[in-house]
């Protein structure tokens, strides 16, 4: 079931979104082969820290990785890491692989999605959970994110 908290600030947007059940995902990767959907309307959504104390999510898509040295120019910082899954579920009161890419919903948090959506007529996002989804156009996406664009991923080997 989809957690009220992501309806909530969805409707508050008025975004238009529509639920999509699916067997359970634990990776961006697998919930565009269980959804049938195409690599780049899937959101891969990782939480970052730059200089150990500088919390960031980075939205690509699932068929691309995070590009760190391109992620270090664009948030200015010495260092920028994955965040331990620990750190993660503490943050952002989430388990582990269930993170949205809605990043306004996470207060003081810096959001950051790779402009190849740009290029996507729909995407479908995790819900909060590992079976529910929400399809929705990439301008509702992208508004709902609340990200800042640009280049900050790579095409996976």
């Amino acid at each position: 079931m989809i957690p009220k908290k992501v309806t909530n600030y969805l409707d508050q947007l008025k975004v238009k979104y529509k639920p999509v059940l699916h067997k359970t995902v634990y990776t961006a990767y697998d919930a565009a082969a269980t959804m049938k959907a195409k690599l780049n309307e899937i959101p891969k959504v990782l939480h970052v820290l730059a200089d150990k104390k500088r919390h960031i999510i980075v939205v690509v898509p699932a068929s691309y990785q995070v590009d760190f040295a391109k992620l270090k120019k664009a948030l200015n910082a010495k260092k920028v890491e994955l965040a331990s899954e620990k750190v993660m579920e503490k943050m952002f009161k989430v388990k582990a692989g269930a993170m949205t890419a809605f990043g306004g919903m996470y207060k003081g948090t810096e959001v950051l999605v790779d402009r190849t959506f740009a290029r996507a007529k729909r995407v479908i996002a995790g819900a909060g959970t590992y079976t529910d989804s929400l399809e929705m156009k990439t301008k509702d996406f992208l508004k709902a994110s609340g990200g800042k664009m640009g280049v900050y991923g790579k095409r996976r080997k």
